[in-house]
């Protein structure tokens, strides 16, 4: 199976991540986890854009949501707290309008969806998302979103250490840069999570 890393990792180094080496599948009772798809993500000029690469991952990411509502799995979203007072990074702060931390319309909520508000880079940081988990009988996660390096790393490595079998789509997710994104993606389907296509992602949720 060809992934996005494979013109960035040397044959050094698969080898020795070889002893990671797994069956990657979606796992039971899954609920999809969208990470901060909010507006400012898709402007242009703002540094919190992830330019291209977002606009570019817009598509596949409404197929697997259409995917999950069509096999009846909760669909989970983060975004930023926009009254917080601290920081996910340590990056300049400033002041922006509320709307920018909405979800984009093109993903927009549906009733039953539930929406976590965060103040840190992992959505599992001081947020009832594990109550919610639990709730619903969740047992594993499909995710998505940006930025790789970011706030999915760091919810992905939450999942894991909270027990959740983990899938991150590889083209519904994305960052800033496209280094920072393939090197991330290598590292967490070694580790902590399997990194699935997208075709391969909306068959297993057909067969299910």
């Amino acid at each position: 199976m060809t992934h996005c890393w494979d013109d960035v990792i040397s044959a050094e180094a698969r080898e020795m991540y070889r002893a990671y080496e797994r069956e990657h599948r979606v796992g039971e009772r899954p609920a999809v986890l969208a990470i901060d798809l909010y507006n400012l993500v898709y402007e242009r000029e703002h540094p919190s854009s992830c330019g291209e690469f977002a606009w570019t991952a817009l598509e596949p990411t409404r197929k697997l949501l259409a995917a999950a509502r069509a096999a009846r799995i909760p669909v989970i979203y983060s975004t930023r707290d926009p009254d917080m007072r601290v920081a996910s990074t340590h990056r300049r702060r400033e002041r922006l309008s509320k709307d920018c931390y909405e979800i984009k319309k093109e993903f927009a909520p549906e009733p039953d969806d539930i929406v976590v508000r965060k103040q840190r880079a992992s959505v599992f940081f001081g947020t009832p998302l594990v109550a919610h988990l639990n709730q619903l009988g969740v047992r594993s996660l499909i995710v998505c979103g940006e930025s790789t390096s970011g706030c999915v790393r760091a919810s992905v490595v939450d999942a894991y250490s909270h027990g959740y079998h983990t899938i991150v789509v590889e083209e519904c997710t994305f960052d800033r840069h496209l280094l920072s994104h393939k090197v991330n993606l290598f590292d967490m389907h070694h580790k902590y999570a399997g990194v699935m296509h997208l075709d391969e992602v909306l068959a297993q949720l057909r067969a299910a």
